[in-house]
């Protein structure tokens, strides 16, 4: 075990690790510690710029889940664009769930938005899941506010896959897309753009959504659930 480890079980937390467990059925049980978030986030902070940090930022794979999400907490300190992208390359291909996926948002990506489209064009052609969900996840973030262009809808459409977490994400991309772009939007579920499947998830999240009037929420539910 090494000193990093143990310091993550100094930091375990055994009720949170049954929830975690619970939330990530991809990931085995024995590979989480349990220490929460704010925790991680804080020790990200200590380690960054340290030999220790350094080194986690070198090694890979890691062992376990906190490991990954400190590494992905380690990225989001890094403030150069091209070393993010580097990193980000280097790391994406071990994300094994959505958790770590979903954490990592470095804000330095907002710095080159047209660097930042080429990646995520990069990412969503990949055959990594977690790699297209974090692609995805980057389109989502950064480009359905200033400067929207309907191709970037497009290209989230053009993500085809069996894997419910990319799905999920494509779902979670339209319906915020819904709100914020939403005569933009519509004409995907409207004309069945979507598959079966990614249409009646965006169906479903639209219609939890706060951000959507209550009228708009009936057309998109007239439009049905899919399958």
């Amino acid at each position: 075990m090494t000193d990093l480890q143990k310091r993550l079980f100094d930091l375990q937390d055994m009720g949170y690790r049954e929830f975690q467990c619970r939330l990530m059925p991809s990931v085995q049980k024995e590979c989480v510690i349990g220490v929460r978030t704010p925790v991680l986030r804080r020790l990200a902070r200590q380690l960054w710029g340290t030999d220790e940090g350094k080194r986690l930022l070198s090694s890979l794979p890691h062992q376990y889940y906190e490991e990954n999400n400190l590494h992905a907490f380690l990225i989001e300190q890094i403030r150069d664009f091209d070393l993010c992208i580097e990193h980000l390359d280097c790391f994406l291909p071990y994300v094994d769930n959505w958790a770590t996926c979903d954490s990592l948002s470095p804000r330095v990506l907002a710095t080159d938005r047209r660097k930042l489209l080429l990646c995520i064009e990069r990412w969503i052609a990949s055959t990594d899941t977690y790699v297209i969900r974090f692609g995805l996840k980057m389109l989502m973030t950064h480009f359905l506010d200033d400067g929207f262009d309907s191709r970037y809808l497009e290209l989230a459409a053009s993500v085809h896959s069996e894997e419910y977490y990319v799905n999920m994400m494509v779902a979670w991309l339209f319906a915020t897309a819904l709100s914020k772009q939403y005569n933009a939007t519509l004409p995907y579920l409207e004309q069945l753009r979507l598959s079966p499947t990614v249409h009646g998830m965006t169906v479903r999240k639209a219609l939890e959504s706060f951000r959507l009037t209550q009228e708009q929420k009936q057309r998109i539910k007239a439009l049905g659930f899919g399958k």
